[in-house]
């Protein structure tokens, strides 16, 4: 794997600075870095908008054929909220102070059809560190039916890139359910991001997760459930179709922007910025004033307060937000942001739309 690095000499008196004030942010208001009571309650109510229609499912109570399939789909939003609002803040070790409580609660990824350890590679060690650096960052660097960075090779079909994204992120997480993460395990491999024996224990548990997964998704559904299995696939690829979708939308929306940077390293392996100004050049926010709405997408609307800490819980992100935007205009930095979602999704389609011709 290619070795990159940040200059942390660059301008690092603004992360410096902007650690201090968030450090005096919560010690003046007493609060902990981590979950309070409104990250429980989230947490009870994804986790019963996922789990409550999949035991109406499987008890046979609902025989209508339409009300079935609805139950999956309201599954597939809260797989979604599980996704965005627990899992991601318990992986990133900002859910709770308590390491155990994160490690459990991160594991919900696993009972998802993915596997949490794959995933902390990919996402923590790799998009947050490479953010928008192509073939480093895995986000940016998807299959070759979509262009991402402008340093990804140009093939005839990513013309109409902005019209077919939108099917392909609704199959997203039934990827990661299916193939992908297995493909992904043995990338990192031959890139020597893991050694053959992290390999070997990380393949062997993702085997036996895929396992569970398949046994309470498919095998009580369709051997207790009394339904046909072209019946169950719909309801499967429907579930996963919404989970994928929204969860795609909502992280394709905060880097792959027209404003976003996708930077590269130099002929010496140096990014000629620090790590934190990298993710103010990569990153952009969306519906800062919707509180139902980041609610519900575990506050990541607000990905540069998320990328620049990730180690806090995502239920303080608004209000840290403010001291974010104050110490980058100070030093004159950007804080990219879109007035509302569908404003996000406008411009991302334009990005999509930009990259499929140069």
């Amino acid at each position: 794997m290619k070795t990159i690095k940040f200059d942390k000499n660059h301008s690092s008196e603004f992360i410096k600075e902007l650690r201090s004030s968030i450090d005096d942010y919560f010690k003046k208001n007493k609060i902990s870095r981590f979950g309070n009571a409104n990250m429980v309650f989230k947490t009870i109510f994804m986790f019963s908008l996922y789990y409550i229609p999949y035991g109406f499912a499987v008890s046979g109570v609902v025989s209508n054929p339409w009300l079935y399939w609805m139950l999956w789909i309201l599954m597939g939003v809260g797989m979604a909220g599980i996704g965005l609002s627990v899992m991601h803040d318990a992986n990133h070790g900002a859910y709770s102070k308590n390491k155990l409580v994160n490690k459990l609660l991160g594991l919900s990824l696993n009972f998802l059809g993915g596997s949490a350890k794959n995933w902390k590679i990919q996402h923590n060690r790799l998009h947050h560190t490479y953010t928008n650096i192509h073939d480093m960052d895995p986000d940016v660097s998807p299959m070759g039916l979509l262009r991402f960075s402008p340093d990804a090779p140009l093939k005839s079909i990513h013309k109409i890139q902005h019209l077919y994204a939108w099917l392909l992120y609704g199959l997203m997480t039934f990827s990661w359910a299916t193939d992908k993460e297995f493909k992904q395990l043995n990338d990192f491999k031959k890139d020597g991001v893991i050694n053959k024996k992290e390999y070997n224990g990380l393949m062997l548990e993702m085997v036996i997760w895929k396992i569970v997964y398949y046994g309470y998704m498919f095998a009580i559904p369709y051997f207790f459930g009394n339904i046909s299995f072209i019946f169950w696939l719909v309801c499967f690829m429907s579930l996963h179709f919404v989970a994928g979708f929204i969860l795609a939308t909502i992280f394709q929306t905060a880097h792959v922007m027209p404003e976003c940077d996708h930077p590269q390293a130099n002929e010496n392996g140096t990014v000629e910025n620090n790590w934190a100004i990298h993710q103010l050049q990569t990153t952009s926010n969306y519906a800062p004033k919707s509180k139902l709405f980041s609610w519900f997408v575990g506050g990541l609307n607000f990905q540069v307060e998320h990328h620049l800490f990730p180690n806090i819980c995502h239920v303080h992100y608004k209000d840290i937000s403010h001291i974010v935007k104050k110490k980058a205009e100070k030093y004159n930095l950007p804080y990219y942001t879109q007035k509302n979602y569908f404003s996000a999704l406008a411009e991302h389609t334009k990005m999509l739309k930009s990259l499929g011709k140069a």
